[in-house]
């Protein structure tokens, strides 16, 4: 039993993704897909949280202070649903505390996609 967890404990850490679908009607659910780490990529950015909210892509990232949008680029791959990809392209170089990371956000329009499109982000979900 001991033996069990303790294995679990270890390959925990090294499952994480998270797959969000939005139906044709705009409705949104949250479903959880468990991937190997090195199927996510190393650049791909672990994220703490991410939904949809009106008309916006909102999630929750790490930061030293100065972590905003333009530290990201944003990946779309495909349709029907289009995989997402958050990407950090630009370090945060400050030194502020801030343990609760900060939200960033893009509206569908700058993400090119419309209310009625499905999406999968391919991150990785760091749980609180």
């Amino acid at each position: 039993m001991i033996r069990s967890l303790a294995l679990i404990a270890v390959a925990a850490p090294l499952l994480g993704g998270c797959v969000i679908y939005a139906s044709e009607g705009g409705e949104r659910d949250v479903m959880v897909q468990l991937a190997a780490v090195d199927e996510i990529g190393e650049a791909d950015e672990t994220v703490r949280s991410a939904h949809f909210e009106d008309g916006r892509l909102m999630v929750r990232v790490d930061s030293n202070g100065c972590t905003s949008a333009a530290n990201f680029e944003v990946r779309l791959v495909g349709d029907r649903p289009a995989a997402l990809t958050l990407e950090r392209v630009r370090p945060d170089p400050c030194r502020a505390l801030v343990p609760e990371g900060v939200e960033v956000s893009w509206t569908y329009a700058e993400l090119g996609l419309e209310a009625s499109d499905s999406v999968r982000l391919m991150n990785a979900i760091r749980l609180p």
